[in-house]
Protein backbone atom coordinates (compact mmCIF):
# COMPACT_ATOMS: atom_id res chain seq x y z
CA UNK A 1 0.00 0.00 0.00
CA UNK A 2 1.59 3.22 -0.68
CA UNK A 3 1.85 6.09 1.72
CA UNK A 4 -0.69 8.74 2.07
CA UNK A 5 0.70 11.97 0.70
CA UNK A 6 -1.05 15.52 1.49
CA UNK A 7 0.38 17.22 -1.29
CA UNK A 8 -1.28 17.44 -4.59
CA UNK A 9 -0.61 15.17 -7.26
CA UNK A 10 -0.03 17.81 -9.76
CA UNK A 11 -0.01 21.83 -8.86
CA UNK A 12 0.20 24.56 -11.55
CA UNK A 13 0.47 28.27 -10.59
CA UNK A 14 0.12 30.77 -12.61
CA UNK A 15 1.79 28.95 -15.97
CA UNK A 16 2.51 30.75 -19.11
CA UNK A 17 4.08 28.60 -22.05
CA UNK A 18 3.51 28.24 -25.68
CA UNK A 19 6.31 29.15 -28.68
CA UNK A 20 8.53 31.97 -28.42
CA UNK A 21 6.23 35.18 -28.82
CA UNK A 22 3.12 32.68 -28.98
CA UNK A 23 1.75 32.44 -26.05
CA UNK A 24 -0.82 29.28 -25.92
CA UNK A 25 -0.92 28.61 -21.67
CA UNK A 26 -2.05 32.09 -20.71
CA UNK A 27 -1.50 32.50 -16.75
CA UNK A 28 -3.29 28.97 -15.79
CA UNK A 29 -3.56 27.57 -12.29
CA UNK A 30 -4.77 23.82 -11.56
CA UNK A 31 -4.72 21.64 -8.86
CA UNK A 32 -5.41 17.76 -8.60
CA UNK A 33 -5.62 15.87 -5.92
CA UNK A 34 -4.15 12.20 -5.30
CA UNK A 35 -6.24 9.34 -6.41
CA UNK A 36 -8.41 11.70 -8.39
CA UNK A 37 -9.61 11.37 -12.32
CA UNK A 38 -9.69 14.57 -13.77
CA UNK A 39 -11.00 15.17 -17.24
CA UNK A 40 -9.82 17.96 -19.24
CA UNK A 41 -11.55 19.36 -22.30
CA UNK A 42 -11.24 21.90 -24.63
CA UNK A 43 -11.70 23.49 -28.02
CA UNK A 44 -9.14 22.37 -31.25
CA UNK A 45 -6.40 24.76 -30.40
CA UNK A 46 -7.44 25.75 -26.76
CA UNK A 47 -3.86 24.62 -25.47
CA UNK A 48 -4.30 20.46 -24.71
CA UNK A 49 -1.51 19.59 -25.70
CA UNK A 50 0.83 22.18 -24.82
CA UNK A 51 -0.16 22.04 -21.33
CA UNK A 52 0.11 18.36 -21.31
CA UNK A 53 3.82 18.50 -23.10
CA UNK A 54 4.34 21.22 -20.85
CA UNK A 55 3.80 19.42 -17.73
CA UNK A 56 5.56 16.50 -19.09
CA UNK A 57 8.85 18.50 -19.90
CA UNK A 58 8.79 18.55 -23.39
CA UNK A 59 8.02 21.75 -23.81
CA UNK A 60 9.62 24.45 -21.68
CA UNK A 61 7.83 26.65 -19.31
CA UNK A 62 8.07 30.29 -19.90
CA UNK A 63 6.78 31.56 -16.13
CA UNK A 64 4.93 29.89 -13.66
CA UNK A 65 5.67 26.88 -11.65
CA UNK A 66 4.99 23.33 -11.76
CA UNK A 67 5.24 21.03 -9.24
CA UNK A 68 4.37 16.93 -10.46
CA UNK A 69 4.29 14.48 -7.19
CA UNK A 70 5.40 17.30 -5.00
CA UNK A 71 8.27 18.11 -7.06
CA UNK A 72 9.19 21.78 -8.28
CA UNK A 73 10.15 20.29 -11.87
CA UNK A 74 12.00 23.57 -12.53
CA UNK A 75 14.49 23.56 -9.70
CA UNK A 76 14.61 19.53 -9.81
CA UNK A 77 17.75 18.06 -10.19
CA UNK A 78 18.20 15.95 -13.73
CA UNK A 79 17.89 12.74 -10.91
CA UNK A 80 14.94 14.29 -9.03
CA UNK A 81 13.33 14.93 -12.38
CA UNK A 82 14.11 11.08 -13.49
CA UNK A 83 12.91 10.18 -10.39
CA UNK A 84 9.21 11.57 -11.23
CA UNK A 85 9.44 10.56 -14.24
CA UNK A 86 9.40 6.97 -13.12
CA UNK A 87 6.75 7.85 -10.99
CA UNK A 88 4.48 8.57 -14.32
CA UNK A 89 3.39 7.01 -16.95
CA UNK A 90 2.05 8.39 -19.85
CA UNK A 91 -0.24 7.48 -22.84
CA UNK A 92 -0.14 9.56 -25.88
CA UNK A 93 -2.62 10.15 -28.45
CA UNK A 94 -3.09 6.77 -30.62
CA UNK A 95 -0.76 4.93 -28.80
CA UNK A 96 2.36 6.56 -29.79
CA UNK A 97 3.72 2.66 -30.07
CA UNK A 98 7.78 1.85 -31.54
CA UNK A 99 6.29 0.13 -34.98
CA UNK A 100 9.84 -1.82 -35.16
CA UNK A 101 9.20 -2.97 -31.56
CA UNK A 102 7.18 -5.63 -30.86
CA UNK A 103 4.19 -5.22 -28.63
CA UNK A 104 6.38 -6.86 -24.92
CA UNK A 105 9.31 -4.62 -26.21
CA UNK A 106 7.13 -1.93 -26.31
CA UNK A 107 5.65 -2.13 -22.50
CA UNK A 108 9.28 -2.85 -21.61
CA UNK A 109 10.77 0.16 -22.68
CA UNK A 110 10.24 2.26 -20.07
CA UNK A 111 11.54 -1.08 -18.01
CA UNK A 112 15.00 -0.70 -19.57
CA UNK A 113 14.83 3.10 -19.39
CA UNK A 114 14.66 2.57 -15.95
CA UNK A 115 15.21 0.13 -14.06
CA UNK A 116 17.90 -2.52 -13.50
CA UNK A 117 16.61 -6.30 -14.47
CA UNK A 118 17.34 -9.61 -16.23
CA UNK A 119 15.25 -9.72 -19.47
CA UNK A 120 13.58 -12.86 -17.98
CA UNK A 121 12.17 -10.46 -15.18
CA UNK A 122 11.50 -7.71 -18.02
CA UNK A 123 9.12 -9.89 -19.71
CA UNK A 124 7.25 -11.19 -17.02
CA UNK A 125 6.30 -7.84 -15.75
CA UNK A 126 5.59 -7.14 -19.63
CA UNK A 127 2.95 -10.31 -19.90
CA UNK A 128 1.91 -9.49 -16.55
CA UNK A 129 0.70 -5.76 -17.64
CA UNK A 130 -0.76 -7.42 -21.09
CA UNK A 131 -3.22 -9.19 -18.56
CA UNK A 132 -4.00 -6.05 -16.82
CA UNK A 133 -5.23 -4.33 -19.46
CA UNK A 134 -7.36 -7.16 -21.21
CA UNK A 135 -4.75 -8.91 -23.27
CA UNK A 136 -3.00 -12.21 -23.08
CA UNK A 137 0.60 -13.57 -23.95
CA UNK A 138 -0.48 -14.55 -27.49
CA UNK A 139 -0.51 -10.42 -28.39
CA UNK A 140 3.34 -10.21 -26.80
CA UNK A 141 5.00 -11.23 -29.81
CA UNK A 142 2.64 -8.97 -32.81
CA UNK A 143 4.00 -5.79 -33.59
CA UNK A 144 1.63 -2.18 -33.76
CA UNK A 145 0.39 -3.16 -37.62
CA UNK A 146 -0.71 -5.80 -36.73
CA UNK A 147 -3.11 -4.83 -33.66
CA UNK A 148 -7.04 -3.20 -34.19
CA UNK A 149 -7.54 0.20 -32.45
CA UNK A 150 -8.99 -0.85 -29.47
CA UNK A 151 -5.93 -3.52 -28.74
CA UNK A 152 -3.09 -0.43 -30.19
CA UNK A 153 -4.80 1.98 -27.05
CA UNK A 154 -4.83 -1.07 -24.23
CA UNK A 155 -0.97 -1.78 -25.55
CA UNK A 156 -0.38 1.85 -24.91
CA UNK A 157 -1.83 2.04 -21.53
CA UNK A 158 0.08 -1.46 -20.46
CA UNK A 159 3.88 0.53 -21.73
CA UNK A 160 1.85 3.88 -19.12
CA UNK A 161 1.77 0.84 -16.65
CA UNK A 162 4.68 -0.68 -16.77
CA UNK A 163 6.43 0.97 -13.48
CA UNK A 164 3.85 0.78 -11.46
CA UNK A 165 3.09 4.65 -11.74
CA UNK A 166 1.24 7.04 -9.04
CA UNK A 167 0.56 9.75 -11.82
CA UNK A 168 -0.73 8.67 -15.48
CA UNK A 169 -1.50 10.94 -17.94
CA UNK A 170 -3.87 10.12 -21.17
CA UNK A 171 -4.45 12.07 -24.23
CA UNK A 172 -7.52 11.08 -25.94
CA UNK A 173 -7.65 7.69 -24.89
CA UNK A 174 -11.00 6.66 -26.69
CA UNK A 175 -10.62 8.72 -29.53
CA UNK A 176 -10.99 6.59 -32.78
CA UNK A 177 -12.79 3.72 -30.64
CA UNK A 178 -16.08 2.94 -31.74
CA UNK A 179 -18.88 3.07 -29.15
CA UNK A 180 -18.47 -0.64 -27.54
CA UNK A 181 -14.99 -0.39 -26.99
CA UNK A 182 -14.85 2.96 -25.80
CA UNK A 183 -17.11 1.71 -23.20
CA UNK A 184 -14.73 -1.27 -22.47
CA UNK A 185 -11.68 1.11 -22.18
CA UNK A 186 -13.82 3.13 -19.93
CA UNK A 187 -14.80 0.28 -17.55
CA UNK A 188 -10.69 -0.44 -17.58
CA UNK A 189 -9.66 2.97 -16.99
CA UNK A 190 -12.33 2.94 -13.69
CA UNK A 191 -10.95 -0.48 -12.66
CA UNK A 192 -7.51 0.09 -12.95
CA UNK A 193 -8.38 3.63 -11.14
CA UNK A 194 -9.45 1.29 -7.86
CA UNK A 195 -7.59 -1.57 -7.95
CA UNK A 196 -3.94 0.48 -8.12
CA UNK A 197 -4.95 3.79 -6.35
CA UNK A 198 -3.98 6.04 -9.26
CA UNK A 199 -4.16 9.70 -9.97
CA UNK A 200 -5.23 10.20 -13.72
CA UNK A 201 -5.14 13.49 -15.66
CA UNK A 202 -7.17 12.55 -18.81
CA UNK A 203 -7.31 14.91 -22.10
CA UNK A 204 -10.38 14.15 -23.97
CA UNK A 205 -13.67 15.00 -25.87
CA UNK A 206 -15.46 12.05 -25.58
CA UNK A 207 -18.79 13.54 -22.76
CA UNK A 208 -19.63 9.52 -22.58
CA UNK A 209 -15.98 9.34 -20.81
CA UNK A 210 -15.96 12.43 -19.14
CA UNK A 211 -19.66 11.30 -17.45
CA UNK A 212 -18.78 7.71 -16.25
CA UNK A 213 -15.27 7.91 -15.72
CA UNK A 214 -14.13 11.68 -14.21
CA UNK A 215 -15.34 12.97 -11.05
CA UNK A 216 -13.96 16.59 -11.94
CA UNK A 217 -13.77 18.27 -15.33
CA UNK A 218 -11.66 21.08 -15.70
CA UNK A 219 -12.65 23.29 -19.04
CA UNK A 220 -9.44 24.99 -20.79
CA UNK A 221 -10.36 27.95 -23.51
CA UNK A 222 -8.00 30.71 -24.46
CA UNK A 223 -4.97 29.07 -22.32
CA UNK A 224 -7.01 29.34 -19.19
CA UNK A 225 -9.18 26.83 -16.96
CA UNK A 226 -12.75 29.02 -17.28
CA UNK A 227 -14.55 26.17 -15.31
CA UNK A 228 -13.68 23.29 -13.00
CA UNK A 229 -16.38 20.76 -11.08
CA UNK A 230 -18.62 17.80 -11.68
CA UNK A 231 -20.04 17.15 -14.56
CA UNK A 232 -23.03 19.03 -12.89
CA UNK A 233 -21.01 22.00 -12.25
CA UNK A 234 -19.70 22.59 -15.85
CA UNK A 235 -23.83 22.11 -17.27
CA UNK A 236 -24.71 25.01 -14.82
CA UNK A 237 -21.94 27.47 -15.90
CA UNK A 238 -22.89 30.54 -17.93
CA UNK A 239 -19.43 30.83 -19.77
CA UNK A 240 -20.79 29.89 -24.00
CA UNK A 241 -18.20 27.73 -24.35
CA UNK A 242 -19.30 25.51 -21.58
CA UNK A 243 -22.60 25.91 -22.36
CA UNK A 244 -22.11 25.10 -25.78
CA UNK A 245 -20.22 21.62 -25.37
CA UNK A 246 -21.91 20.12 -22.90
CA UNK A 247 -25.94 21.77 -23.04
CA UNK A 248 -26.02 22.28 -26.85
CA UNK A 249 -27.98 20.11 -28.91
CA UNK A 250 -25.68 17.75 -29.28
CA UNK A 251 -24.23 17.28 -25.94
CA UNK A 252 -27.48 17.57 -23.93
CA UNK A 253 -28.86 14.50 -26.34
CA UNK A 254 -25.56 12.55 -24.99
CA UNK A 255 -25.98 13.39 -21.61
CA UNK A 256 -30.08 12.97 -21.26
CA UNK A 257 -29.59 9.56 -22.39
CA UNK A 258 -26.71 8.59 -20.13
CA UNK A 259 -28.82 9.54 -17.60
CA UNK A 260 -31.84 8.08 -18.67
CA UNK A 261 -29.61 4.57 -18.96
Amino acid sequence: MRAVSLSPAICIQDLVSGFETDIVIDHLSLTVQRGEIIGLVGASGSGKTVLLRTMLGLLPKMSGSIEVLGENLASASREEARAVGARCGTMFQQGALFSSLNVRENIEYPMREYLDGSDRLFREIALAKLQMVGLDSADAEKFPAELSGGMTKRVALARALALDPELIFLDEPTSGLDPIAAGAFDALIRALHQTLNLTVFMITHDLNTLNSVCKRVAALYEGRIIADGSMATMQASEHPWVQAYFCGERGHSILSSLQDS
